[in-house]
């Protein structure tokens, strides 16, 4: 088999154009494995920063750690950076590193099927053809499912309404009565971008969020100069920042006063921003910082305080022909409604069949365990199936870019030690994965996400399938080098 392989064969096949593929892409050729391709089922690459175009779209992690370490950018415009800036970074990766050649796009898959006789994958397109491959990459992300309440009337209504992350494209909301259904991270970016355009806005409060400043500022000319005269000067700075961060996460991981910190900071910035006194205690959450997403800004205060702005606490009960109706009867009149109700991060990682040994079905195998992989990466009975972003890998206190890089590192290694075994395939032990789970939720019982709070971190049984327990620096060094013994060799 290794010797003839089928038509249409790659050694790796990677799902997904978005900052895990091509951050895949760019290791493999650094590794000098040039033998694998992109499919990317849009028409232009990026993932969730080319879907999501919202007014004011952008990055909550500083932009010197918004970047891939093989790929440093000297010249961003400021410290939080904007979406087409981003968008214009992953572009700007991928014609570096020559990738365009390496996507298939407007290519979407509709099925995976392992083959055991012979040790690799088969993957099937929506164009009708079906490719092979040694290993499978699914770089996909967990912010691709959008979640629309499923209200009474919605589709009664007689404006427009829309997802946020499905802005229609040159959409003109000057002037209009616009609805906001959500207060998360997209919430507190759309509110101050639109609130000067539009007549009115009635932004939907269920659970208020902790609010931090972001302390957002263009960089000055001179510092973009000098970090490309002495790259190591950005590679500096990126470096403290990222051990702040890391430092700054212990609060979420049992850290009281480090979390006690953070949360007089959020309060006295409330206090500050907001003179209303019944506003304000609309805006202060009610659990610990940290339980759900902590979200920078320093414009949604000042926004919500605009006298054509009103923030409702009150249940939505459903939607009327010509506005949002509340359980206290109270009809709110708008021609537009914006749903900033987020994802479903913490559901399945893939919206296709998977088939893998003795013909298991991965949604089925999720569907009793919960999404489950070993180190968020592999998973037992799949073999060679290897996740970017996979449960338990997402972050609240740094870059998931940071992640990515180290799961990569993983899957090299993974790659390398396949070839030296000699097998036919590695498989997970189930022992091994399982073990591995228990561990994680142990340490998550330790959180602040597990202190009562209902979050989206949480799947429908209440169990955390999105966060990993602890720093990147821990996760980086669990990740370095597979662990053979956690693996059945499947011989030739």
């Amino acid at each position: 088999m290794k010797n003839n392989p089928p038509a249409n064969f790659h050694e790796v096949i990677i799902i997904g154009a978005g900052f895990s593929g091509l951050c895949a892409a760019i290791r493999l050729q650094k590794e000098n494995r040039n033998d694998f391709i992109i499919l990317e089922r849009a028409a232009e690459l990026g993932g969730t920063w080319r879907d999501n175009t919202y007014p004011g779209c952008g990055c909550d992690v500083p932009s010197r750690l918004y970047s891939l370490s093989a790929e440093p950018n000297p010249n961003w415009s400021r410290a939080f950076s904007k979406q087409p800036e981003i968008l214009a970074y992953m572009h700007a990766c991928a014609k570096n590193n020559d990738l365009y050649q390496k996507i298939d796009f407007n290519t979407e898959v509709s099925a995976l099927k392992f083959d055991e006789e012979k040790g690799i994958w088969h993957v099937k397109t929506n164009t009708g053809e079906t490719l092979s491959c040694r290993f499978v990459l699914s770089a996909t992300g967990p912010l691709n499912h959008i979640t629309i309440p499923d209200f009474e009337g919605l589709d009664t209504f007689q404006g427009d309404y829309f997802h946020s992350s499905q802005w229609p494209e040159n959409f003109n909301i000057k002037g209009r009565r616009v609805a906001v259904i959500g207060t998360g991270a997209s919430a507190i970016q759309i509110v101050p971008n639109i609130v000067d355009t539009v007549k009115q806005l009635v932004l939907f409060q269920r659970t208020p969020a902790w609010i931090m400043p972001k302390r957002d500022k263009e960089i000055p000319t001179f510092f973009k100069t000098m970090y490309r005269r002495f790259p190591f000067l950005e590679k500096m700075v990126r470096s403290l920042s990222y051990y702040f961060y890391e430092i700054r996460g212990n609060g979420f991981w049992g850290n009281t006063l480090i979390n006690s910190v953070a949360q007089k900071i959020a309060l006295r910035y409330l206090r500050k921003s907001v003179s209303d006194p019944e506003l304000r205690e609309k805006l202060r959450p009610n659990y610990a910082i940290g339980c759900k997403r902590v979200l920078p800004s320093d414009d949604y205060y000042p926004a919500l305080q605009q006298p054509h702005v009103s923030l409702i606490t009150t249940s939505i009960d459903k939607i009327a022909t010509d506005g949002i109706l509340t359980k206290d009867g109270q009809l709110y009149k708008v021609d537009t409604i914006v749903f900033a109700t987020g994802f479903r991060a913490s559901g399945d990682l893939i919206d296709y069949p998977v088939s893998g040994r003795n013909d298991l079905k991965l949604k089925e195998e999720w569907g009793h365990t919960g999404i489950e992989t070993l180190r968020g990466i592999a998973v037992s009975g799949f073999p060679h199936l290897l996740f970017l972003l996979g449960p338990n890998t997402g972050l609240g206190h740094n870059s998931v870019l940071l992640m990515i890089e180290a799961q990569m590192n993983y899957v090299i290694d993974y790659i390398r030690q396949y070839e030296q075994t000699g097998a036919k395939y590695l498989n997970v032990k189930q022992t091994a994965q399982a073990l591995y789970n228990q561990k994680i939720q142990e340490e998550l019982r330790g959180t602040i996400w597990a202190s009562g709070c209902k979050s989206w971190y949480l799947d429908k049984h209440g169990k955390n399938t999105t966060l990993w327990p602890g720093s990147v620096t821990r996760y980086r060094k669990e990740t370095k080098e597979v662990q053979l013994e956690e693996f059945d060799q499947i011989p030739s």
